[in-house]
């Protein structure tokens, strides 16, 4: 069993839903939570919001994933991904799980 992780900007919900359906992922949880960036360090020049921090509306899924699934999910959010001409990915983290109840 392994735990993934996702999270994306939250105009990529419907999306995310549909590469779960895809890879088998019948049952996982998610919440809307606020991303953060702290663009402190760029110039206001090359920082298109002209501020020292960035809020943006965010998503977190999670879900406990059978081990041969795992590389689906990641193969389909790749694919995703490099479609995408924007600058905001999804992102996709597993994890083990040594023991559950």
């Amino acid at each position: 069993m392994k735990l993934l992780i996702i999270t994306a900007v939250s105009a990529f919900e419907k999306e995310i839903k549909s590469i779960l359906r895809k890879a088998e992922v019948k049952v996982f949880s998610y919440q809307e939570v606020k991303g953060f960036r702290d663009n402190s360090e760029e110039s206001v020049g090359s920082n298109w919001f002209a501020g020292e921090t960035n809020e943006r509306e965010s998503l977190l899924f999670y879900a406990f994933v059978k081990k041969e699934n795992v590389d689906h999910v990641f193969s389909l959010v790749e694919k995703f991904n490099n479609g995408q001409e924007t600058l905001s990915k999804v992102h996709l983290v597993v994890m083990d799980i040594e023991r559950s109840i």
